[in-house]
């Protein structure tokens, strides 16, 4: 702890006193503001901003702090002052343990310092040969005139690719299908418990929370039995992300643990699934609607690509494709809601901020704020040019987040996108099937509810 952060946030800021940041009206008795953060979530957020850039809301019992301006936000997150923790974290530690994402401190760099080497540039163009077969492997599956349900599809070809990548066992393709449906029974239930926070509610052995148990349990269960195949190979296994772990060791000369190892593989494989197949649904939703937009990817790819699927290496050339991406991540975020907590007492935007305080910012209201993006809620890949991107504000956008708490497959994850959209477009014309429903399924991340489309080839 800094000297500063030990005096009274007044007297650290050099401002005077501090302001207590308002409250916002209309929670319910006993449930506070979560009771609109289980109706209607996305719209309370995106209203927080009327009220003011840092505001007081009620979760229950606890009152949080919602930050609205991207200033404040980029300040938050570059803070020492402020922890992963909160609602939002103690609910995901159920799923991801204590590994890179959770953690804090010197456990989180000696964690992050010993997996990075896994994401070097380098790696990234051996792990594209596994995203460029799963992706025309899906692609290839389809039959003209079919039904296919392209939200279910692309999470299973992320968790394919990302288990594939840093994984391999010879048991991993069975296991890969079996951890998809693990987590997305999973995910199902964990939204409501960090929103309704209540332990014994969750205990109740309903059909629901049993369905949750089994799920957690067998996806814990997959992890370790992929572990303990690869420490049976022994040498002369694949050089991958489980490898770069089994191998680590730290400043001190020692290694991971197997349950730091189990923590690490089950965060990256949340990370590197419900992300991705999230933002592939949007993205494919998004084209149906903006046919302009698919015609100039898919005429982009054909020119780079005239008679072959594309490659990592065509990357670069495919500018409209990156951008429909980033634009697509913008309007229709996967990771919409995010917490922090507070190790002292501090002041962020003139106000200050009690010790222990839970902190709540939402990537998706500040990337549809009208005073960060021109036509805000309007689907414009151009924004991304570099001569109009320049206009954005420098924290309006991070779908990786910045700091020493920026996703540490970033690359990895926008290679995937480029690649598994720049090769299913192509070939594929997407039209909604009756019985689709684009509204929004609302979890730790959002996903259309059902997103089926009739596909013919091009």
């Amino acid at each position: 702890m800094s000297v500063d952060s030990a005096v009274p946030a007044s007297a650290a800021s050099g401002r005077g006193p501090l302001r207590t940041p308002p409250l916002v009206k209309g929670g319910a008795p006993l449930l506070g503001h979560a009771w609109h953060l289980v109706r209607d979530p996305l719209g309370f957020l995106s209203a927080l901003r009327d009220h003011g850039d840092l505001v007081r809301i009620r979760l229950g019992p606890r009152t949080a702090y919602a930050v609205n301006d991207p200033d404040l936000v980029g300040a938050l997150l570059k803070s020492p002052e402020y922890i992963v923790g909160g609602p939002l974290w103690d609910t995901l530690e159920v799923l991801l343990g204590k590994g890179v994402a959770t953690s804090n401190g010197k456990l989180h760099r000696r964690q992050r310092r010993m997996m990075q080497p896994a994401f070097r540039a380098e790696r990234i163009a051996d792990y594209a040969k596994v995203m460029e077969e799963e992706a025309r492997a899906t692609a290839a599956g389809w039959r003209p005139g079919s039904t296919v349900d392209v939200g279910a599809e692309m999470f299973h070809t992320a968790v394919r690719i990302v288990s594939r990548s840093l994984l391999e066992v010879e048991s991993i393709r069975d296991k890969a299908d079996r951890i998809a449906d693990s987590l997305h029974t999973v995910f199902e239930g964990l939204y409501r418990r960090m929103v309704l926070s209540v332990g014994p509610l969750h205990r109740v052995p309903t059909a629901a929370n049993r369905r949750f148990d089994s799920a957690l349990a067998e996806l814990h269960s997959l992890v370790d039995e992929i572990i303990a195949e690869r420490h049976a190979a022994g040498p002369g296994s694949p050089d991958d992300l489980l490898a770069e772990l089994l191998r680590a060791r730290d400043e001190s000369g020692e290694p991971l643990t197997d349950q730091e190892i189990h923590d690490h593989v089950v965060s990256l494989v949340v990370a590197g699934a419900e992300n991705v197949a999230s933002t592939l649904a949007w993205t494919f939703h998004l084209l149906t609607e903006h046919r302009e937009q698919e015609r100039r990817l898919v005429e982009e790819v054909n020119a780079v690509a005239p008679d072959r699927a594309i490659t990592f290496a065509d990357l670069g050339e495919l500018r409209h494709t990156r951008n429909v991406v980033t634009e697509a991540m913008r309007i229709r975020p996967a990771a919409w809601i995010f917490t922090r907590r507070t190790v002292a007492e501090t002041e962020l935007g003139g106000y200050r901020i009690p010790a222990d305080a839970d902190i709540v910012y939402s990537p998706y209201a500040m990337q549809r704020d009208p005073r960060s993006f021109a036509r805000h809620l309007e689907f414009d890949p151009d924004r991304w040019n570099p001569e109009r991107a320049a206009d954005v504000p420098e924290f309006a956008m991070m779908p990786f987040g910045v700091g020493n708490r920026k996703c540490p497959g970033d690359h990895f994850s926008l290679a995937e996108l480029a690649l598994i959209l720049g090769t299913v477009a192509p070939k594929w014309h997407l039209e909604p099937a009756p019985k689709t429903d684009t509204d929004t399924r609302i979890g730790i991340t959002l996903h259309p509810k059902r997103l089926l489309m009739r596909v013919r080839p091009r």
